[in-house]
C-alpha cells in the first residue's frame, strides 16, 4: 500500500496544502473523482438522479459536498472517495428498507398530498404546501393541458413536490 501511496502520491499532490496543489494535480483529481462518482452513482443505482424527493436531492448536495473536497484538497483524498461510497450505500440502504417498509418509506420520502377534489381547490392542503392559484393554472397548463379545473378529478402534490392530475373521464 505504502507503495502505491508513493507512487500516486506526487501525482495527486497527496499530503500536499491545498494552496500548493497545482493545476495538473487538481485536474487528476477532478478525473479521478468523476469517474469515482459515475461508479458511485451506477452502485447507488439510477433513481437517485432521475427523482427529486428530498431523500434523493439529500444524497446529490451531500455527495457534490464531499467530493468537493477531495478535489480541492481540504480533506484526505481516498478517505473522502470512501466516505461517499458510504454515503451511497447508506442511501442505497435506506431505498431497500423503504420499498419493504411502507413507515420508513413515508418517513424518508414523505406522503402525497391532495389538493384539488372533484374539480374544488383544497386550499388548507395548497396553503401548506406552498402553490399557489398561479402554480396550480401554471402546471394544469402544462401536465393536463386544460385551463378549466373542473375538468380534473383529483390533483396531488406528489412525494417529488411535483403535482399530478387525474381528469374526469369524458
Amino acid at each position: 500500500m505504502d507503495t502505491f501511496y508513493n507512487f500516486v502520491g506526487p501525482f495527486l499532490g497527496l499530503g500536499a496544502e491545498p494552496k500548493d496543489l497545482t493545476f495538473i494535480q487538481i485536474s487528476l483529481r477532478g478525473i479521478i473523482v468523476f469517474i469515482a462518482t459515475l461508479a458511485m452513482i451506477r452502485l447507488g443505482h439510477k433513481r437517485s438522479l432521475a427523482r427529486k424527493t428530498a431523500f434523493d436531492a439529500v444524497l446529490i448536495v451531500i455527495l457534490a459536498s464531499v467530493l468537493s473536497r477531495a478535489i480541492n484538497g481540504s480533506a484526505a483524498f481516498f478517505a473522502t472517495l470512501g466516505g461517499s461510497v458510504v454515503i451511497v450505500v447508506i442511501h442505497r440502504l435506506f431505498a431497500f428498507i423503504a420499498y419493504y417498509s411502507h413507515w420508513f418509506g413515508v418517513l424518508i420520502k414523505g406522503t402525497p398530498e391532495l389538493i384539488i377534489e372533484d374539480g374544488d381547490l383544497i386550499l388548507s392542503a395548497m396553503r401548506r404546501n406552498h402553490i399557489s392559484k398561479h402554480d396550480l393554472e401554471e402546471d394544469l397548463r402544462l401536465e393536463a393541458r386544460t385551463e378549466d379545473i373542473k375538468d380534473i378529478r383529483h390533483g396531488y402534490v406528489e412525494r417529488s413536490g411535483d403535482i399530478s392530475f387525474i381528469e374526469r373521464k369524458k
